[in-house]
């Protein structure tokens, strides 16, 4: 498969690895009506940290994500550095700054920008899970490649085609570049394709088409078809209450006599009409139909409108730059057919993702959940603002439902310091307790746990079980504790993790600063020591 070569990728190529883990932290404050583990999200954070910080509960989780990256049109004045360790990358980064229409590397820059956070991306997604990028004709041809070579270009599904501005821009001295794309990829394509239940459908309303049976279908088609195909060659059938039918004149019998006999005898014919027709059950029609690679505006909306609904929630004009319209969000949300989607959008801006996800769960009684990671200082201001304002209603909104409040919680987060070697050394970054086991559960083992989930169970410290392996660390957030025996693994401790994991049939992990016995005993016991902090870059 052919790849792509920009500046700079041999230096970030493995950059998503390297990202520090740093935990994600409340502010009751900031939230509004926060409630369980499982409420909506609102980071403000640099998002390649907030996606690695994502990891350790959410990997393969997330059925659909939405981005709107900078669409890298020389005019933003974007700055990259992702404080890449390679010096030769932090020289170039030094000597090119912020990225504008005169930068001849700005698509390198925006390259090495999005490489990361794709990849992050990719294993927070969940196996049927799938992704939409929204970009223009700036990055559309790199970004597809890129994608390609992330998430498989057998896992493409279309480039979708939207037409944003709705206006003729009479300044354009060639075409009127109103359009831009959203790049549709799957974590695995060839999920979708086993069932029809799992097919990319844009969902109709069939119930004025199929009227009978409300429980598994409802529809009757004439015996002669709509057009004639060559199937039977004419004949005259006789039902069993006398009834005859033959195809008109020109037309073709669909089914042959044997057919139609046994379709009687099922009960699978109607007679009510003026000449017999078959039954067909919803159950057994295929569901909506495939959405256009060509977005309709009646459906997804011009980028006008996302300005106009912010207008109405804030007040005012201008407060966010071409967002996109709710429409949009909420048709890629509907045509996945997940009413209890978990929704991640690492590039916010305005939060229109949140505001499509609590409309749509309004409207059909689902119960998605959304995620939104946004860097900017108007995190609070603008993105989770406008999520607290539609939760609770808006009151000049046209829209009844707006303006009653569309209902919904989240919590609004931020990143906490990053969980390091030398911090933990020095005793100058110690992480809580539950941080510090969902981030060397994952990291070590490939577990997703809520960081909430892992508090220490008895004084040997388990804090995770699962069928084959139960979980210990010996650890507090505390310099002293950690320079004292209470925080090694001696064989007294060991010999109660190995009576209590040998009970259950599983084997143990031991997290801890250190340990007063050989690996060979530990190892005869089936347990694994794993030593404090060099545990945390184990993989």
């Amino acid at each position: 498969m052919p790849t792509l070569d920009f500046k700079g990728k041999q230096h970030i190529y493995a950059h998503h690895l390297t990202v520090p883990y740093r935990p994600i932290e409340a502010d009751a404050s900031r939230s509004c009506n926060p409630c369980d583990t499982d409420d909506n999200l609102v980071i403000h954070g640099d998002n390649l940290h907030a996606l690695k910080a994502l990891l350790p509960r959410y990997a393969n989780r997330v059925k659909c994500i939405y981005i709107d990256p900078p669409y890298n049109t020389g005019n933003e004045k974007w700055v990259y550095n992702d404080n890449v360790n390679s010096p030769l990358m932090q020289q170039w980064l030094a000597e090119n700054g912020p990225v504008d229409n005169e930068d001849l590397e700005r698509h390198d820059k925006w390259l090495c920008m999005m490489w990361p956070r794709l990849h992050l991306l990719k294993e927070l997604l969940a196996d049927d899970g799938v992704i939409f990028v929204s970009i223009d004709d700036n990055e559309q041809h790199h970004l597809r490649m890129l994608m390609d070579e992330i998430f498989g270009e057998e896992n493409f599904f279309a480039s979708l085609t939207r037409r944003a501005m709705h206006t003729v821009r009479n300044s354009s001295k060639d075409f009127n570049l109103n359009a831009d794309y959203v790049l549709a990829y799957a974590r695995n394509k060839a999920w979708h394709g086993k069932d029809k239940s799992r097919y990319i459908r844009y969902i109709s309303d069939k119930s004025s088409n199929y009227p009978y049976d409300a429980h598994d279908g409802r529809g009757k088609y004439k015996l002669d078809p709509l057009h004639a195909r060559n199937y039977y060659k004419p004949y005259t059938f006789t039902f069993s209450n006398g009834t005859e039918w033959s195809p008109p004149s020109g037309s073709y019998p669909r089914y042959s006599q044997d057919r139609l006999r046994q379709m009687e005898i099922d009960g699978r014919l109607d007679f009510s009409g003026n000449e017999p027709r078959a039954k067909r059950y919803l159950a057994e029609v295929q569901e909506g139909q495939p959405p256009d690679a060509v977005l309709s505006p009646e459906i997804v909306g011009f980028n006008l409108e996302g300005t106009r609904t912010l207008s109405t929630i804030f007040g005012q004009g201008g407060v966010f730059p071409q967002p996109k319209p709710v429409k949009l969000v909420q048709f890629l949300l509907e045509i996945l057919r997940n009413k209890d989607a978990l929704v991640l959008d690492s590039f916010a801006g305005s939060g229109t993702t949140a505001h499509a996800v609590l409309g749509l769960n309004k409207e059909d009684g689902g119960n998605r959940k959304f995620i939104l990671v946004e860097c900017e200082d108007y995190t609070d201001t603008i993105t989770a603002e406008r999520v607290r304002r539609v939760i609770n209603g808006v009151p000049d909104a046209r829209d009844e439902s707006l303006r009653e409040g569309l209902g919904g919680s989240f919590t609004y987060c931020t990143l906490g310091k990053p969980i390091e070697i030398e911090g933990m050394l020095t005793g100058e970054a110690l992480p809580p307790y539950e941080s510090l086991a969902a981030h060397l559960l994952y990291t070590t083992s490939g577990v997703s746990v809520g960081a909430s989930e892992l508090e220490p169970k008895n004084a040997d410290g388990l804090f995770h079980s699962d069928d084959k392996t139960n979980y210990y660390m010996l650890y507090k957030p505390d310099l002293d504790y950690l320079c004292s025996n209470e925080s090694m693994l001696d064989l007294e401790r060991a010999e109660r993790i190995d009576a209590h994991s040998r009970q259950g049939g599983k084997k143990a992990i031991v997290y801890a600063a250190g340990k007063y016995m050989p690996q060979r005993v530990l190892t005869e016991m089936g347990i694994t020591f794993c030593q404090l902090p060099n545990a945390l870059y184990d993989r």
